[in-house]
């Protein structure tokens, strides 16, 4: 691989802890352009030091990651699994890595015997195409990006590729051990089904919160989501393939790419000619499997944890969904209709003339309105809007994430709801229309799951609490990239509350985007 002639921009990533005497790490990014050649095909992409994924970010509760440009925030009450990755365009294809964040005391720490090692797998999606392509192309037709040409794990597609050379990531494990696999979903558009020939699992935590030990042979997980999983390599000696395939959940027949990733788990001593054995997947479209690893997994609640709020500020419904819309002018591909998304009839619109962080600090005019609805207003088409929920510092908020029924040509699928700033207790989730005179005995309010990123059911519901603690523009939108940029998404604006919990000025370096 050769760098390519782009721009490289350097971040500089220090882990500084507050704690006396502890050492400084640094990490330097150049994120930029390099050659590849995959799947048969020379492509030129972006990276972080030209890595595909890129570099790992390791961190301990505590800590304050920080960069020149100087970005700064506090690790505090997360233990896990979490990632990093580019939001500008389709760039995220490519431009992505694993933050791992260990207890303060390190594996002593966990609440689960220590492992004998660990092990990151991220999992992801990759396009022949320019990325910026596929997403100019998804504009002009109207009907969002086309599938891509492969999935991947750890930045490789595997065997079952016509090319020679592919690449397939191979990690070799030790007989009789236990082994912490911190999954990813960076896949820009799918869910996945991952397996590992003749081994299961034990999850013990999901988005950097630990859960009930769950026990299954498959794990489920979509865009922006993480999983730990324990892993016994107490098989036989010999090669044992991973793998990973699309969970689709649309309900109208549409192409989705059916490949399969595999990377190998190699035990220590297996002949290198050993044939590696195949894990049986999932059929593509089963929901039950799905929907069984999704409801079933708990918060693991440990004394000092933070605990389900019981008093309820803000109570919002925020029906979503997809529909047809008349082409743009410049949508010059688009044949009869657009894909248009939105959250309570609001099809969210990015600020064009600054961030809305910045609009909220310097009270800047005309940049967003204060009128996002608590509920579906009855208006029988979206309109566009950069519209912000106003919501006071330490509120609790409950929102129910409905999916919408979509028309017959649409159909309906998951969504991956993601919510920056914060993480929220899951208390339920349904098919169907959410009902308020019945779901509240269904409300799990001892050990739900915390997430940053819940799966809504394909027309179905899911009920989330958060406490607002944290100041600012905070984002709530569909990880599924392809809805994004059609307006499925809304932002909760948080205020400030008494000092020190207040926003804080721009750093100096600030870089100016607009």
């Amino acid at each position: 691989m050769e760098p390519a002639a782009a721009m490289i921009v350097p971040l500089v990533l220090a882990l500084c802890t507050a704690m006396a005497g502890a050492a400084v790490v640094e990490h330097t990014f150049n994120v930029g352009g390099m050659n590849i050649s995959q799947l048969c095909t020379n492509s030129t992409i972006y990276t972080a030091n030209e890595q595909l994924p890129g570099p790992t970010i390791e961190a301990s509760e505590g800590d304050t990651p920080s960069g020149n440009f100087t970005y700064q925030f506090n690790i505090t009450g997360q233990e896990g699994t979490l990632w990093w990755h580019a939001h500008s365009s389709l760039l995220r294809a490519t431009i992505y890595g694993a933050l791992i964040l260990k207890p303060r005391n390190g594996t002593a720490g966990y609440p689960f015997p220590a492992p004998y090692g660990e092990i990151p797998i991220i999992l992801g999606e990759w396009w022949n195409k320019n990325v910026n392509d596929v997403e100019i192309d998804a504009h002009l037709t109207g009907l969002g990006p086309a599938i891509s040409d492969a999935l991947t794990i750890n930045g490789m597609p595997g065997d079952p590729t016509p090319c020679q050379g592919s690449g397939v990531y191979e990690v070799e494990v030790a007989s009789n051990q236990t082994y912490l696999l911190r999954i990813i979903n960076a896949a820009v558009n799918v869910e996945l089904f991952f397996k590992v020939a003749g081994h299961n699992f034990t999850v013990v935590a999901v988005d950097a919160s630990y859960t009930d030990p769950y026990a299954t042979d498959v794990i489920v997980i979509a865009p922006g989501q993480t999983v730990d999983a324990l892993m016994n390599t107490s098989a036989p000696p010999g090669l044992y393939y991973m793998a990973a395939t699309v969970f689709e959940s649309k309900t109208r027949p549409i192409r989705f790419n059916n490949g399969t990733a595999t990377g190998i788990f190699k035990y220590e001593g297996a002949p290198n000619d050993t044939a590696a054995s195949m894990p049986a997947m999932p059929a593509h479209t089963d929901v039950v499997t799905a929907g069984t690893f999704y409801w079933s997994l708990t918060g693991l609640v440990r004394p000092g944890d933070p605990t389900v709020p019981t008093a309820v500020n803000h109570s919002m419904v925020v029906e979503f969904g997809m529909e047809q819309g008349p082409c743009a002018p410049d949508q010059t591909r688009c044949q009869g209709f657009a894909l248009v998304a939105s959250m309570n009839r609001r099809s969210f619109q990015f600020p064009k003339n600054a961030s809305l962080l910045e609009a909220m600090y310097d009270a800047l005019p005309g940049m967003y309105s204060q009128d996002f609805p608590s509920s579906p207003p009855p208006v029988p088409m979206a309109t566009k809007a950069t519209s912000v929920k106003n919501v006071t510092y330490n509120d609790v908020v409950e929102v129910v994430l409905q999916s919408t029924t979509y028309s017959r040509v649409l159909g309906t699928e998951n969504h991956p709801i993601h919510l920056h700033g914060f993480n929220f207790f899951v208390l339920a989730e349904g098919l169907g229309r959410f009902d308020p005179t019945t779901a509240g005995s269904v409300y799990n309010r001892v050990n739900p799951p915390v997430r940053n990123t819940v799966v809504v059911p394909g027309g179905g519901w899911a009920v989330i609490r958060f406490t607002a603690n944290n100041p600012g523009m905070w984002f709530m939108h569909c990880h599924l990239d392809a809805h994004l940029p059609l307006g499925l998404a809304m932002v909760f604006q948080v205020l400030d509350g008494p000092a020190p919990n207040l926003l804080p000025p721009p750093p100096i370096d600030y870089p100016i985007c607009y």
